[in-house]
């Protein structure tokens, strides 16, 4: 083979090789920056605006509005102080109490009047036992990390996490009854962080 051939045949090689490299970078930048499951609500993956819309929610969900009905152990807790549930109710293999001493003996479907009167939601409970998702003593990085994986979050996928915002027991943390404080948020403001923490990416923050 001639020099000439032979450096045609180099030539030609390294720019084909240029050009596989060049797609393979614009396929991955396209990638990279695909909405999640190219749904079009969904923006484009931004970890700092992520990460900065969790800590909004961490706030929330660290309240005792929240925190009561997600305790470490199987007791809820009760009051802004979030001490042990009065009467020590346990949680029960489905969350809503054991034997004849049931969450829904006295959480009805809506808040009792008066002062400190149990507060209501249709379906009160905690988290099953096979499930308790705690949130009492978590850290930003381990309650992130926690919501957004199926095995410990109630088999959620990004939709139903999305649509967990209005549920009804998530919803009653703002409307708790007299005598209650309501989180730091109200549930417009929590709301939009939320979405914005899932559809950007759904980022943890750093471990400390």
């Amino acid at each position: 083979m001639s020099l000439g051939k032979s450096n045609v045949i180099r030539s030609k090689t390294f720019t084909v090789i240029v050009i596989m490299l060049s797609v393979i970078v614009l396929m991955s930048f396209a990638i990279n920056n695909t909405a999640v499951n190219n749904d079009p609500k969904f923006a484009p993956k931004d970890s700092v605006a992520s990460v900065k819309a969790f800590m909004d929610v961490y706030k929330v969900l660290m309240s005792p509005r929240c925190m009561n009905c997600h305790p470490s152990g199987d007791v809820p807790l009760n009051g802004d102080d979030s001490h042990l549930h009065n009467m020590t109710p346990q949680r029960g293999k489905d969350g809503k109490g054991v034997t004849a001493m049931k969450c829904s003996n006295c959480h009805q479907p809506t808040n009792t009047p008066g002062l400190h009167t149990p507060p209501g939601a249709p379906n009160w409970h905690l988290p099953p036992a096979n499930m308790k998702m705690v949130f009492e003593g978590r850290t930003p990085n381990q309650l992130a990390r926690q919501l957004i994986n199926p095995k410990t979050n109630g088999n959620k996928n990004i939709q139903k996490l999305i649509e967990h915002a209005d549920d009804d027991l998530v919803k009653v943390g703002w409307n708790p009854g007299e005598g209650r404080t309501v989180p730091p948020l109200t549930h417009a403001e929590f709301k939009k962080a939320w979405l914005t923490w899932l559809q950007t990416g759904a980022y943890a923050p750093r471990a400390k």
